[in-house]
């Protein structure tokens, strides 16, 4: 080979030097971004399962039971006791309904019959026995009522029954109960009464009194006497 030759080759290889040398940066650069890129994607593999168990772990925590709501025991231990308690006042409020329908018809019944009995024993009496009649008429009555009746049988009634030979009779046709509790009591009393006066013929009257009577122990007493 000619030294011109060799001289050429040597420009030729000089010339491709610096292109190989740009090939080889280019692809040492293509390589390093290569292995960025898969450095890269390695991380984010690696970060995607934390995130992943993080994930896992938090689904896999245990939910707080909810609480159940035992209603047999609600029935057993609250309605049952209610129930039972409704009942039992139910039955006491119709006892005391009975009783006090039954107290008050027997306050009807005893304060009719003694309204009827101590109204015809107080307008009731002979001259000759006037004092003791109408003395015992006074113990069927109470309050006022007794001493207003005092005053004027002592004063009235009975002098004048022993002056004049006057005489008076009672009869109850009719009673009618205008309230009854157990301790007191209204009846309307309907009342004949004939007087007679010495050997005068005998004068009947026809009247109603309005008679209120309070028990006073185990009797029924007159409290007060209004004609109506």
């Amino acid at each position: 080979m000619s030294k011109h030759s060799k001289e050429r080759t040597g420009e030729e290889e000089t010339t491709v030097t610096p292109t190989d040398t740009k090939s080889e940066s280019e692809e040492t650069s293509t390589e390093e971004s290569v292995d960025t890129t898969e450095v890269a994607d390695d991380v984010d593999k690696y970060d995607e399962p934390t995130e992943t168990a993080d994930e896992t772990s938090e689904s896999a925590e245990p939910a707080t039971p909810k609480r159940r709501i035992q209603w047999a025991r609600v029935f057993a231990f609250g309605v049952l006791p209610a129930v039972a308690l409704l009942l039992a006042l139910g039955a006491g409020y119709l006892k005391w309904m009975d009783n006090s329908v039954r107290n008050s018809e027997t306050a009807r019944i005893e304060s009719t019959q003694a309204a009827k009995d101590s109204t015809i024993a107080l307008l009731s009496y002979k001259p000759d026995t006037v004092e003791q009649q109408l003395g015992a008429a006074r113990d069927l009555l109470t309050g006022d009522f007794r001493d207003s009746y005092t005053s004027l049988t002592h004063d009235v009634v009975i002098p004048g029954a022993k002056q004049k030979q006057i005489s008076a009779v009672a009869t109850v046709p009719a009673v009618a109960s205008v309230s009854a509790k157990p301790n007191q009591a209204v009846v309307l009393v309907f009342v004949n009464q004939t007087v007679i006066v010495g050997q005068d013929a005998p004068t009947d009257t026809a009247s109603s009194v309005r008679v209120t009577l309070d028990k006073v122990g185990d009797r029924w007493l007159i409290a007060k006497f209004d004609p109506v």
